[in-house]
């Protein structure tokens, strides 16, 4: 309604899209900071009419290496600017990084710098510490959860949401992945499908933990429990949003204990903790192995399941267990006889005695190479002479 020309300055995708906006001329400029300093850079942009700077998600814009790019953009602009940092969270460390950028600021808080929204009701689910038994109690929460619509399933690590999203999509789910080594493309592809319904469920790294403004999302699970505290509160962020309800998982081993301990420190609250109602299933590994990379056909399948379910293979761990048990005991039987045999007297009987094969053969035993089966001619006394002479 103010009629304002808006040019998206993101790296990842041309720049001459984006020069053409500019060429036109543009009133606000939406920028990360690398691209917006190559544009520069190439002399596209002029700073000098810039009236208000903003810098959204200013804690871990300067926490995460951005800071000579941030003093470069605010040298570029007039010293009489208006300053602006958004942030949900802002540690003391940081605020005293933003205090270079700022002139006698002022401080509007919507709520508690490190408060969570009471829209959010958050739950800790104890698992086991096998990546396995992890995925066994993230399907039995989307099988169970109630008003389950979509969700953003958060790890901590890239190839964790590879791995996590396989799994997903093994198991007949609607499922989708977004991390940071994808191309912007990509991202906005995956982020449009989530956001139209095409796909009930995201598995994400952090890049998808701020700025991402999806209204509707019923639930957030914490595949990973987040390193940095303030990471937590960004993540279930993502739910509740705009007055609705939302709920928060967080899959939670005895080696998480210090993570959360750090969490409820944050957000000054205990988090309730219940225990994983999801059986010690099969692995994901002997899964493939016996089904070939398929997983086993549950009823009660949830909205996020994708239709027509293909059938697999069940494969029983305490089958599997059992059985190389049974192995490893008759291996142990065979070796303690072996030892006891050892110590008996062995009976010097030859090959032919009896018709029977000699337990404890001589030189080649009965086996005798073809070569020494061959017959040899014998020189007669005549060219033995005659070598001789």
């Amino acid at each position: 309604n103010h009629k304002l020309n808006v040019a998206l300055l993101i790296g990842g995708v041309s720049f001459e899209d984006q020069m053409r906006k500019l060429d036109r001329g543009a009133d606000v400029l939406i920028a990360t900071p690398g691209r917006l300093l190559d544009l520069f850079e190439r002399g596209r942009i002029l700073m000098n009419g810039v009236e208000i700077l903003v810098i959204d998600e200013a804690d871990r814009m300067l926490d995460m290496g951005f800071i000579p790019d941030i003093e470069r953009i605010v040298k570029m602009v007039p010293f009489t600017r208006q300053t602006l940092f958004f942030s949900a969270t802002m540690p003391d460390e940081i605020k005293g990084l933003a205090d270079k950028f700022l002139q006698n600021p002022v401080q509007v808080a919507v709520d508690a710098a490190v408060s969570t929204a009471d829209t959010v009701t958050q739950h800790l689910v104890r698992c086991g510490k096998k990546d396995f038994e992890k995925r066994a109690a993230l399907r039995d929460l989307l099988d169970n959860a109630q008003n389950l619509k979509n969700a953003i399933v958060f790890c901590n690590r890239k190839r964790d949401v590879a791995t996590v999203f396989r799994s997903l999509e093994q198991h007949e789910y609607s499922v989708g992945a977004l991390h940071g080594d994808m191309d912007q493309r990509s991202r906005t592809t995956m982020l449009g499908s989530f956001r139209d319904g095409d796909i009930a469920i995201m598995v994400a790294s952090d890049v998808a933990a701020r700025g991402l403004d999806i209204p509707n999302v019923s639930h957030v699970f914490n595949y990973d429990v987040p390193i940095h505290a303030e990471d937590y509160i960004h993540r279930i962020g993502r739910t509740g949003r705009a007055g609705r309800k939302g709920d928060a998982f967080t899959l939670v081993s005895s080696s998480d204990k210090k993570y959360v301990d750090a969490i409820e420190k944050l957000i000054n609250q205990k988090i309730k903790l219940v225990d994983s109602t999801a059986p010690v299933e099969n692995s994901e590994e002997l899964e493939k192995k016996q089904s070939g990379g398929k997983s086993a056909d549950r009823q009660g399948r949830s909205k996020t399941r994708k239709k027509e379910p293909k059938r697999a293979i069940e494969t029983n761990t305490t089958d599997i267990d059992s059985d190389e048990a049974t192995d490893k005991v008759s291996v142990a039987t065979q070796k303690s006889s072996n030892r006891t045999d050892s110590k008996k007297p062995v009976a010097t009987k030859s090959p032919s005695q009896d018709g029977k094969k000699s337990s404890n053969p001589q030189g080649m035993g009965e086996h005798v190479p073809a070569f020494m089966m061959r017959s040899v001619r014998m020189a007669s006394a005549d060219e033995s002479d005659e070598k001789v002479a």
